[in-house]
């Protein structure tokens, strides 16, 4: 057996985002510093994960709610990009590189998770290529920098689930959520709109394209906002919103379900939206971003 720690590489960094660790440093405190803190300690929030330039000031408005003071572990739940997948993945990894400080995996949390039967194993080379988890790492890093040594972290690859598995694994993850010394971090774009994307849908009555994307986005978010699973995915099925996050987005609000049942008051916020870029014609294409928190009372 060796000893050798399994590392996963910050494969992003250097394109998606900057590999300096003192620039990026920079920018996110720059981003951060714009913001409020005003619902913090959120107990998950929901952010994007796109190039930094085109979101990093969006996710700061989620990432400012985050308490390092109360938080020791971190779950973060991101959509598979690039393989095919019908349930959730963990990492064979023990170690996240970031340019600023390595992150490490909860392996106690892991080998539960591995016991309920419900997971599969990512490769090293899946878990690299994809972006939807690596995009929140450097955030995570600087929000918790003045807890680094007291928090790990719990990477889930959510899969192409079905409803009943989204209602699975949010009753397995709602315990999880229950406990206030856990940060769930939901990795989601939202709409992307255009030829590119195969999805053009357009309603005239809101005027301009990028209007009518924003009605609809601002629709979901809404529908996110009461917290219930069930209209979430009905409005999805009726507008098919190419939100890429939807899967993780389903989970925890299947989970925060779980939770209401047994009496927790909690509630959910969106803070921030934004557009990659204003469309106006049908050769146009953009990507939406919004940041939102959820606290529990």
């Amino acid at each position: 057996m060796s000893n050798r720690v399994v590392c996963r590489e910050a494969s992003h960094a250097g394109s998606w985002y900057t590999a300096s660790a003192s620039q990026l440093n920079a920018q996110l405190e720059g981003w951060l510093s714009q913001v409020q803190s005003t619902i913090t300690p959120a107990r998950a929030i929901i952010a994007p994960h796109a190039g930094y330039t085109y979101c990093g000031s969006c996710a700061a408005f989620a990432y400012k709610q985050v308490d390092p003071t109360v938080t020791r572990r971190v779950f973060i739940l991101g959509p598979s990009h690039h393989v095919p997948l019908s349930r959730c993945a963990l990492s064979p990894a023990e170690i996240y590189r970031t340019p600023l400080y390595d992150l490490k995996i909860d392996q106690k949390v892991y080998a539960d998770l591995w016991k309920t039967g419900m997971f599969e194993r990512m490769s090293l080379q899946t878990d690299e290529d994809e972006h939807s988890i690596e995009m929140h790492l450097p955030y995570t890093a600087k929000a918790m920098e003045s807890h680094k040594d007291e928090f790990a972290i719990v990477p889930v690859l959510v899969g192409a689930l079905s409803e009943a598995k989204e209602q699975e694994y949010g009753k397995l993850l709602s315990k999880y959520l229950a406990d206030p010394s856990n940060l769930f971090v939901v990795s989601s774009d939202f709409c992307h709109w255009g030829q590119r994307f195969r999805y053009t849908y357009y309603d005239d009555s809101q005027g301009e394209i990028y209007r009518s994307i924003e009605h609809l986005d601002k629709m979901g978010m809404g529908i996110i906002e009461q917290l219930d699973p069930i209209s979430f995915s009905n409005y999805l099925k009726k507008y098919h919103n190419t939100i890429c996050g939807r899967h993780p987005i389903g989970v925890l609000l299947n989970a925060v379900t779980e939770l209401r049942k047994a009496g927790a008051d909690m509630n959910f916020s969106f803070l921030n939206y934004a557009q990659s870029s204003q469309c106006r014609t049908w050769q146009d294409s953009s990507v939406s971003y919004a940041a939102g928190a959820l606290v529990v009372h």
